[in-house]
Protein backbone atom coordinates (compact mmCIF):
# COMPACT_ATOMS: atom_id res chain seq x y z
CA UNK A 1 0.00 0.00 0.00
CA UNK A 2 1.32 3.32 -0.90
CA UNK A 3 1.50 5.53 2.29
CA UNK A 4 0.27 8.25 1.03
CA UNK A 5 -2.98 6.79 0.51
CA UNK A 6 -3.22 6.36 4.59
CA UNK A 7 -3.63 10.29 4.25
CA UNK A 8 -7.60 9.45 2.85
CA UNK A 9 -7.96 8.22 6.91
CA UNK A 10 -7.66 11.68 8.07
CA UNK A 11 -9.64 13.28 5.31
CA UNK A 12 -12.58 10.85 6.29
CA UNK A 13 -12.49 10.92 9.51
CA UNK A 14 -12.41 14.78 9.57
CA UNK A 15 -15.22 14.99 7.69
CA UNK A 16 -17.23 12.61 10.28
CA UNK A 17 -18.35 16.27 11.92
CA UNK A 18 -19.85 19.07 9.80
CA UNK A 19 -19.33 22.46 12.02
CA UNK A 20 -21.91 24.33 9.67
CA UNK A 21 -25.06 22.14 10.75
CA UNK A 22 -23.93 20.57 13.79
CA UNK A 23 -23.80 16.99 12.74
CA UNK A 24 -21.62 14.82 13.88
CA UNK A 25 -21.35 11.25 12.15
CA UNK A 26 -19.18 9.74 15.23
CA UNK A 27 -20.52 9.25 18.16
CA UNK A 28 -21.44 5.81 19.11
CA UNK A 29 -19.35 2.78 18.35
CA UNK A 30 -21.19 1.66 15.71
CA UNK A 31 -20.08 4.93 13.29
CA UNK A 32 -16.33 4.41 14.33
CA UNK A 33 -17.06 1.05 13.12
CA UNK A 34 -18.77 2.22 9.73
CA UNK A 35 -16.07 4.51 9.23
CA UNK A 36 -13.34 2.14 9.99
CA UNK A 37 -14.71 -0.70 7.29
CA UNK A 38 -15.03 2.33 4.94
CA UNK A 39 -11.27 2.03 5.09
CA UNK A 40 -10.18 -1.28 4.68
CA UNK A 41 -9.40 -1.15 8.66
CA UNK A 42 -11.26 -3.18 11.82
CA UNK A 43 -10.61 -4.10 14.61
CA UNK A 44 -12.62 -4.19 18.34
CA UNK A 45 -13.72 -0.80 19.30
CA UNK A 46 -14.97 0.39 22.32
CA UNK A 47 -16.72 4.02 23.22
CA UNK A 48 -12.66 4.36 24.02
CA UNK A 49 -12.02 4.53 20.92
CA UNK A 50 -14.64 6.39 19.55
CA UNK A 51 -13.45 9.54 22.19
CA UNK A 52 -9.82 9.05 20.90
CA UNK A 53 -11.12 9.54 17.11
CA UNK A 54 -13.50 12.30 18.02
CA UNK A 55 -10.59 13.64 19.41
CA UNK A 56 -7.97 12.77 16.94
CA UNK A 57 -10.75 14.16 14.13
CA UNK A 58 -10.85 17.91 16.38
CA UNK A 59 -6.75 17.99 15.94
CA UNK A 60 -6.62 16.92 12.41
CA UNK A 61 -9.23 19.72 11.61
CA UNK A 62 -6.99 22.14 13.15
CA UNK A 63 -4.32 20.90 10.82
CA UNK A 64 -6.61 21.11 7.57
CA UNK A 65 -8.11 25.05 8.65
CA UNK A 66 -4.50 26.28 9.84
CA UNK A 67 -2.81 24.82 6.95
CA UNK A 68 -6.12 26.22 4.72
CA UNK A 69 -5.42 30.41 6.39
CA UNK A 70 -1.66 29.72 5.36
CA UNK A 71 -0.45 28.66 8.73
CA UNK A 72 1.53 26.47 7.69
CA UNK A 73 4.09 26.17 10.11
CA UNK A 74 1.48 25.77 13.23
CA UNK A 75 0.08 23.05 10.82
CA UNK A 76 3.20 21.14 10.83
CA UNK A 77 3.83 21.44 14.61
CA UNK A 78 0.38 20.28 15.37
CA UNK A 79 1.00 17.62 12.97
CA UNK A 80 4.07 16.95 14.62
CA UNK A 81 2.97 16.27 17.67
CA UNK A 82 0.44 13.44 16.23
CA UNK A 83 3.27 11.82 14.69
CA UNK A 84 4.64 12.04 17.89
CA UNK A 85 1.75 10.58 20.15
CA UNK A 86 0.80 8.02 17.56
CA UNK A 87 4.14 6.11 16.61
CA UNK A 88 4.21 4.08 13.43
CA UNK A 89 5.93 0.31 12.66
CA UNK A 90 6.69 0.50 9.31
CA UNK A 91 7.35 -2.82 7.56
CA UNK A 92 7.99 -3.84 4.50
CA UNK A 93 5.38 -6.28 2.25
CA UNK A 94 5.06 -7.98 -0.74
CA UNK A 95 1.69 -9.73 -1.04
CA UNK A 96 -1.09 -10.37 -4.09
CA UNK A 97 1.95 -10.24 -6.68
CA UNK A 98 2.25 -6.82 -5.77
CA UNK A 99 5.84 -5.31 -5.70
CA UNK A 100 7.49 -4.55 -2.66
CA UNK A 101 6.10 -1.58 -0.54
CA UNK A 102 5.60 -0.83 2.96
CA UNK A 103 2.54 -1.33 5.04
CA UNK A 104 2.07 0.27 8.66
CA UNK A 105 2.08 -2.85 10.42
CA UNK A 106 -0.29 -3.05 13.53
CA UNK A 107 0.65 -3.42 17.70
CA UNK A 108 -1.01 -0.12 18.54
CA UNK A 109 -2.67 -0.03 21.94
CA UNK A 110 -6.14 0.82 20.56
CA UNK A 111 -7.79 0.46 17.01
CA UNK A 112 -8.25 4.17 17.28
CA UNK A 113 -4.47 4.27 17.69
CA UNK A 114 -3.37 2.13 14.89
CA UNK A 115 -6.18 4.41 13.20
CA UNK A 116 -4.73 7.23 13.58
CA UNK A 117 -0.79 6.20 13.26
CA UNK A 118 -2.12 5.45 9.93
CA UNK A 119 -3.90 8.84 9.39
CA UNK A 120 -1.15 10.86 10.93
CA UNK A 121 1.39 9.09 8.40
CA UNK A 122 -0.42 9.53 5.39
CA UNK A 123 -0.60 13.03 5.85
CA UNK A 124 2.88 14.04 7.07
CA UNK A 125 3.63 11.81 3.56
CA UNK A 126 0.71 13.93 1.56
CA UNK A 127 2.12 17.41 3.62
CA UNK A 128 5.74 16.77 2.23
CA UNK A 129 5.57 14.87 -0.71
CA UNK A 130 3.08 17.60 -2.12
CA UNK A 131 2.91 20.53 0.66
CA UNK A 132 1.33 21.22 3.37
CA UNK A 133 -0.58 23.76 1.59
CA UNK A 134 -2.25 21.32 -0.26
CA UNK A 135 -4.42 20.98 2.64
CA UNK A 136 -7.73 22.13 1.74
CA UNK A 137 -11.32 23.26 3.18
CA UNK A 138 -14.32 23.04 0.70
CA UNK A 139 -14.60 26.87 -0.55
CA UNK A 140 -18.68 26.14 -1.25
CA UNK A 141 -20.07 27.75 1.84
CA UNK A 142 -21.45 26.58 3.84
CA UNK A 143 -19.36 23.32 3.35
CA UNK A 144 -16.13 22.31 5.54
CA UNK A 145 -15.47 19.31 4.36
CA UNK A 146 -11.54 18.86 4.04
CA UNK A 147 -9.31 17.53 1.20
CA UNK A 148 -6.21 17.02 -0.22
CA UNK A 149 -5.37 19.29 -3.32
CA UNK A 150 -3.42 16.51 -5.47
CA UNK A 151 -4.41 18.46 -8.80
CA UNK A 152 -1.24 19.24 -11.12
CA UNK A 153 -1.82 22.83 -10.99
CA UNK A 154 -2.66 23.31 -7.36
CA UNK A 155 -5.98 24.46 -8.20
CA UNK A 156 -8.92 22.74 -6.08
CA UNK A 157 -11.36 24.42 -4.32
CA UNK A 158 -13.88 22.28 -3.26
CA UNK A 159 -14.33 18.59 -1.29
CA UNK A 160 -16.42 17.23 -4.26
CA UNK A 161 -17.74 17.91 -8.23
CA UNK A 162 -21.03 18.46 -5.98
CA UNK A 163 -20.05 21.48 -4.10
CA UNK A 164 -17.89 22.49 -7.43
CA UNK A 165 -21.30 22.35 -9.15
CA UNK A 166 -23.33 23.93 -6.62
CA UNK A 167 -20.60 27.06 -5.79
CA UNK A 168 -20.26 27.20 -9.69
CA UNK A 169 -24.29 27.45 -10.28
CA UNK A 170 -24.83 29.65 -7.56
CA UNK A 171 -22.27 32.60 -9.01
CA UNK A 172 -23.74 32.42 -11.87
CA UNK A 173 -26.88 33.06 -10.70
CA UNK A 174 -25.59 35.92 -8.91
CA UNK A 175 -23.90 37.13 -12.23
CA UNK A 176 -27.21 37.11 -13.84
CA UNK A 177 -28.97 38.74 -11.48
CA UNK A 178 -26.26 41.59 -11.51
CA UNK A 179 -26.81 41.82 -14.47
CA UNK A 180 -30.73 41.92 -14.62
CA UNK A 181 -30.39 44.94 -11.81
CA UNK A 182 -27.47 46.66 -14.21
CA UNK A 183 -29.99 46.92 -17.23
CA UNK A 184 -32.81 47.87 -15.16
CA UNK A 185 -31.04 50.41 -13.57
CA UNK A 186 -30.08 51.94 -16.77
CA UNK A 187 -32.89 51.52 -18.65
CA UNK A 188 -34.74 53.65 -15.58
CA UNK A 189 -31.98 56.49 -15.88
Amino acid sequence: MELASYADRAVHLVNTFDPYRRRDDLTTVEDARALLSRQGACGRLTSADVQELRTLRDKLRTIFDTADAGGQQQAVDVLNGLLEQYPIRPQISGHDGTDWHLHLVEGMPSTAAAYAAKACMGLAVQATELGIDRLGVCQAAPCRDVFIDTSTNRSRRYCSERCATRANVAAYRARRKEAALAGAASSAA
